[in-house]
């Protein structure tokens, strides 16, 4: 896998998405979309089967028999955690507003922990590796819960 083309291609996406929210460009079709309650919802669906499917490398690991797996789904892992701010833009353009705006900076802090993995580091420090690892797993635990609680309060309050 290419290292600099993954990172290169996610700090690009990231970099964009951050420069719309901040300048406020929007793209007009995109945004009557996402008004669309439908497609708030299939869009939504997709991110959430993302983040699940981000799970799958850590039940890859832990399986023996699925281990030999590892490096493909790493490689989906990578690419599909730096193509994650271009289909967080396909869902919102916006970080969102209370307990959405923690979601989105959870989401990206995560995202930019994830750039910055321990294959980009290079550190063989021990340290350094568990606390990496306690950090992209807390965040993901976090992504995982509140976006279960997001989807609970689309559908409740429909």
């Amino acid at each position: 896998m290419n290292r600099k083309l993954f990172i290169g291609i996610g700090a690009t996406l990231f970099t964009l998405f951050v420069l719309q929210d901040v300048f406020g460009v929007r793209w007009s079709a995109l945004q009557e979309w996402q008004s669309e309650q439908d497609y708030r919802r299939w869009s939504g669906l997709g991110v959430f089967l993302v983040i699940l499917f981000q799970w799958s490398l850590s039940l890859v690991r832990v399986v023996p028999r699925w281990q030999g797996k590892s490096i493909v789904f790493n490689t989906i892992h990578h690419w599909l955690g730096a193509l994650s701010p271009l289909l967080f833009y396909l869902h919102s353009v916006q970080l969102g507003f209370a307990y959405l705006f923690l979601l989105s900076l959870t989401f990206f802090g995560n995202f930019l922990l994830g750039m910055f993995n321990l294959n980009v580091l290079k550190s063989k420090s021990i340290v350094v590796y568990q606390g990496w690892m306690i950090a992209h797993v807390a965040f993901s635990f976090f992504i995982s819960f509140i976006t279960l609680y997001h989807i609970w309060v689309v559908f409740y309050y429909e």
